[in-house]
């Protein structure tokens, strides 16, 4: 297991109980329904659980709604939600998922963690504009699909969180041919090609 201080994130041990608890729900609910490759099972902790925690450290202070976009097996959200019980209380969470069995999980591990979660079994293109402080999505489409997503629940002044693999440079200029935006990068501390984007000011060309 990695060090949670090496992302810049500091646990209770209770907080730490309940991501290990949250690993082992994963990993018993995968055999059933896909909610993250096989393969990267071994790896869970590092590949998926720091890989989220790394997100909440960069969540701008004072959020009051964090939206999730595609939560899938509730990663980053639920991650990011057990690390706000302790930091930031007052933070509620919005999960966006379209898949039915995937919502089931995502209630399921909002009720055995005890944390609250808000669950929109919906698509993000037609769930009703959230008006997120922050909104992230992990793994869920190219930047020039996900960004018109991204807009319609975020904010005017909100900020994106957007964790991106090794292509993060071409998403990044595709996006720009429709989209201005600021945006900040800081290198993955769990995947040395991958970066976490953050963007603000989200707007069509």
């Amino acid at each position: 297991m990695s060090d949670l201080a090496d992302i810049g994130v500091d646990v209770s041990r209770e907080t730490l109980a309940k991501m290990e608890a949250f690993a082992a729900l994963l990993t018993r609910w995968n055999a059933r329904i896909n909610l993250v490759s096989p393969s990267t099972l071994p790896d869970l902790w590092t590949r998926h659980i720091l890989d989220s925690a790394q997100i909440y450290a960069h969540a701008p202070p004072n959020a009051q709604h964090w939206v999730d976009l595609g939560s899938g097996g509730g990663l980053p959200a639920i991650i990011c939600a057990i690390l706000a019980q302790d930091s930031a209380p007052d933070l509620r969470f919005t999960l966006i998922e379209s898949d039915r069995r995937k919502c089931v999980f995502l209630h399921t591990a909002a009720r055995e963690l005890g944390v609250p979660l808000r669950i929109l079994t919906e698509r993000a293109e037609s769930a009703l504009p959230q008006s997120a402080d922050i909104v992230s999505a992990r793994a869920l489409a190219p930047l020039p699909q996900l960004l018109p997503l991204v807009a319609r629940h975020l904010a005017p002044k909100g900020t994106a969180l957007l964790p991106k693999g090794k292509n993060h440079a071409s998403e990044l200029a595709a996006a720009r041919v429709d989209w201005q935006f600021e945006e900040s990068s800081y290198p993955s501390q769990t995947d040395p090609s991958a970066k976490l984007l953050i963007l603000k000011g989200i707007a069509r060309v």
